[in-house]
């Protein structure tokens, strides 16, 4: 099939198949030619039509921890102490860079979702 710029949702859905379909394509096919093409062409889609919600880096931590079953004090290693995780808890206090590293790592996450946006 010749593919061309994605314009609507049907024409996506119909790349997002077909990319499902070959996305394991052996290099130097034709198939994974197609899907190198398939992959620009989905992103751009994406990223012209498709927004992703802006997270709450306090609401991503407090949902961490309640998934890991973790307390506050659990944190201390990585935000400080007791005060200083109640502070960033509630908004009172921005999070760091370091405390984005620590998070990130941590809770094995992109850096950027503890980051002050704007």
């Amino acid at each position: 099939m010749t593919w061309k710029v994605i314009r609507n949702e049907t024409q996506y859905q119909k790349a997002v198949k077909r990319m499902m379909v070959i996305f394991h394509a052996e290099e130097g096919t034709p198939e994974a030619d197609e899907l190198a093409l398939l992959l620009v062409l989905i992103k751009d889609y994406e990223d012209k039509h498709i927004k992703l919600p802006v997270l709450d880096p306090v609401e991503v931590i407090r949902l961490k921890m309640e998934e890991l079953g973790l307390k506050a004090k659990d944190l201390e290693h990585i935000i400080g102490s007791k005060g200083h995780i109640s502070s960033v808890l509630s908004g009172r206090r921005e999070i760091t860079l370091k405390m984005a590293q620590k998070l990130k790592d941590y809770f094995q996450l992109p850096a950027e979702i503890f980051l002050p946006t704007g």
